[in-house]
């Protein structure tokens, strides 16, 4: 089904879709339980990661069908009088997902200190210049290349649930300052002197 202004929805990949049943799953369990988004999270990756490809083979055909509706959809979509077909600038929700970082920014996270270091007068734009020509002359690309195909997983999942209305995470409520244990010396220092007012008042 679409959205109620007519527009299909959008699809969802096979990992969305075992996310989606991870959480209702989940519910029907533990109906009261808040969900804690990081360790929601985190717990359907590993799983994810631990399944066979026959298992997951039953999220990807649910993507597969999902897609072959949504296209459907789109092709007897007509948008309203006034409505844009491109995409819409949306205002940034804070609560999202920080985007993943391509190769070359992850490149660059290492090398701009050294440029910096090298050249402290220099502007933002000859810095990042200067990392363009670096970039080109770099040939084995591989470890950023990896650092960017784990980010940009990262992000998928982190949609996945973002998307699926996961919960944020929980912050605990502060609680007064525990209160330090009292030397032993001390307590006895103090049993010593009520000793000696004892002794005092029975002198009187």
């Amino acid at each position: 089904m679409g959205k109620k202004d007519g527009k299909p929805r959008g699809r969802m990949s096979s990992y969305a879709f075992f996310v989606q049943t991870c959480r209702e799953e989940h519910k029907k369990k533990h109906p009261t339980e808040k969900v804690v988004f990081a360790e929601f999270t985190k717990k359907c990756a590993e799983k994810w990661k631990e399944m066979s490809a026959k298992e997951k083979k039953r999220f990807e055909d649910m993507a597969e069908k999902d897609k072959v509706r949504y296209e459907g959809e789109m092709k007897n979509y007509v948008p309203g009088p006034g409505e844009k077909v491109g995409r819409k600038k949306r205002e940034k929700d804070p609560n999202a997902p920080k985007r993943s970082l391509s190769a070359f920014f992850f490149f660059c996270n290492e090398e701009r200190p050294k440029v910096r270091k090298d050249h402290g007068d220099w502007s933002v734009a000859q810095v990042a210049k200067e990392m363009g020509k670096r970039w080109e002359k770099v040939t084995d690309r591989s470890k950023y290349e990896q650092q960017a195909a784990a980010d940009k997983t990262r992000y998928e999942q982190a949609m996945a649930i973002y998307r699926g209305g996961g919960a944020s995470p929980a912050k605990k409520p502060a609680g007064p300052p525990a209160k330090k244990p009292k030397p032993e010396s001390e307590e006895e220092e103090d049993d010593d002197e009520e000793e000696e007012e004892d002794d005092d008042e029975d002198d009187e």
